[in-house]
């Protein structure tokens, strides 16, 4: 008995030890299961692999234009009302007298470092420099034959005029408000925007000729990118990196790689927008507010999910826009001279209301100050530049 008792014991002993042993191995493979997709990401990777980064890109990294996030799929109308509320929209301010004759103006840029705004008056071939704080014309710029996009870079000590009459890009002193450089050959000149980190003006061409890329290190042309369509305004979006293009020809948003200058998406706007022309992008909210020309509507689209999240009516003849980003207050001025003005609220827009004017088809405002500026054309037979604040 005693030697089947030490048998018996020795057989358990040795029982248990191979189950503590295959215990270790099971919990072994478990930890390998587990560890193993961490260490995947310190992997070296092989030729035609993408590796996916353990760390995650800190937020003050420059965006990369096609990444993913970036929409890319066909936008699905959806509808929204915009019911007026009671109230005065805007409330004038003063009106101040522009110099040269009582002709159309057209896109305005404000430069907030020096307080000067920059307002194209297109049928007098004439920029005209305004400073905001002591709210007098301090200067012109002449020989810019219809004169259409504007746009100060501050940190260029430039200002970048779209000469529609000589089919060029004026390159102009904002010290000496000389032109040093003209540039390009591009049929209808309209819209430009700036993208710092490839020292690039970006030029939209209303005649469908493609986009004019200007090198802004050198004052030298790098090429003109087929749009396949005439093109209204472009902005760059800082949020996704891209920049932006409407293509009236075929409703669409076309979004370029800065970097590399391909078109890497088409944003197809839908029947609900006709003949996009100008637009606005709130970086921070990845949205886009696109006025269609034709049927006169404003789109608001959501850019990380290729929506529309909401469809206004504005005045006829949608042109230019501008966002007082501290109140929230989103400005359309139309060639109907209606100004309708929507507050932003979350992914929804709030018509507060509309102001009327003659020509009114051109805004601008100061977030500084919240002050709006309206060129009209002609009040009483001659220019002025009407100066507006946020209505209650």
């Amino acid at each position: 008995m005693n030697l089947l008792a030490v048998t018996c014991k020795s057989k358990v002993g040795r029982n248990r030890r191979i189950a503590f042993t295959w215990t270790l191995l099971a919990l072994a493979i478990a930890a390998l299961v587990f560890v193993l997709p961490i260490g995947a990401f310190a992997v070296t990777p092989q030729k035609g692999v993408v590796r996916a980064e353990a760390t995650p890109t800190p937020a003050t990294s420059s965006p990369k234009c096609g990444e993913p996030g970036v929409p890319s799929t066909p936008i699905a109308l959806a509808a929204s009302p915009t019911a007026a509320v009671s109230g005065t929209a805007l409330k004038l301010v003063e009106d101040v007298p522009i110099p040269g004759k009582a002709t159309r103006f057209d896109y305005q840029s404000l430069d907030p470092t020096s307080g000067r705004l920059y307002i194209a008056h297109m049928g007098a071939g004439q920029l005209v420099v305004f400073d905001t704080a002591s709210r007098k014309v301090v200067g012109t710029v002449d020989d810019l034959p219809t004169v259409t996009g504007v746009l100060a870079v501050p940190d260029l000590h430039r200002i970048y005029a779209a000469v529609a009459g000589d089919h060029h890009v004026a390159v102009i002193d904002d010290q000496s408000l000389k032109v040093v450089a003209r540039l390009g050959d591009i049929g209808f000149p309209d819209g430009l925007d700036y993208v710092p980190q490839e020292h690039k003006i970006f030029v939209s061409d209303e005649s469908g000729g493609g986009e004019l890329v200007l090198d802004a290190s050198t004052d030298t042309v790098v090429t003109t990118i087929d749009l396949g369509g005439k093109a209204g305004n472009t902005h760059y979006d800082a949020g996704s990196g891209c920049v932006f293009v409407a293509v009236q020809t075929h409703d669409e948003l076309v979004a370029i790689d800065p970097a590399n200058l391909d078109i890497v998406q088409r944003l197809d706007l839908g029947g609900g927008c006709e003949g996009p022309h100008g637009f606005l992008i709130d970086a921070p909210g990845q949205r886009a507010f696109v006025t269609c020309e034709d049927n006169a509507k404003l789109l608001v689209v959501d850019l990380t999910t290729s929506k529309v999240t909401g469809t206004h009516d504005v005045g006829g003849g949608p042109d230019v826009l501008a966002f007082d980003p501290e109140l929230h207050r989103l400005y359309v001025a139309s060639e109907a001279g209606v100004v309708s003005v929507f507050e932003v609220q979350g992914t929804e827009l709030r018509s507060v209301g509309e102001y009327h004017a003659p020509h009114a088809h051109t805004v601008a405002v100061d977030p500084a100050t919240h002050l709006v500026y309206l060129p009209l054309e002609a009040v009483d037979g001659k220019p002025i530049l009407r100066i507006m604040a946020p209505g209650e």
